[in-house]
């Protein structure tokens, strides 16, 4: 599975346990760290941990496990490390302080319009 359809299933996942503002931008080109970041948020701290939950545990299903996970103790922000691919889950509040979609405004916005039900 490439770093894209890895990106892409982590959206289609999240999409259907109902998380908002779904977002993956391609930072490949600006940044050493990962070809893409998946951003989603959730409606509670609650919401937040079942989504990565449910993320870890599809992808560990298609033979695909972290490399590294944090913040489930925060409940505000979770990040799942895939290598190439970094899925942040935030609260609404966690997200407009952080706001990583400013600071990575010059990244590739990925077309997820196929995936995600409006």
């Amino acid at each position: 599975m490439t770093s894209l359809e890895l990106a892409k299933e982590t959206v289609k996942i999240l999409d259907e346990k109902k998380a908002m503002d779904l977002k993956i931008i391609g930072i490949k080109d600006i940044s050493v760290i990962a070809d893409y970041f998946v951003f989603s948020t959730g409606t509670s701290s609650t919401h937040v941990k079942s989504l990565a939950e449910e993320v870890e545990f599809k992808l560990k299903q298609l033979g695909v496990s972290p490399e590294h996970v944090d913040g489930y103790r925060s409940n505000s922000w979770v990040l799942l490390d895939y290598g190439n691919v970094m899925v942040h889950i935030f609260t609404a509040d966690a997200r407009e302080f952080y706001n990583l979609d400013r600071l990575w405004q010059d990244a590739e916005k990925i077309d997820i319009s196929d995936i995600v039900k409006e």
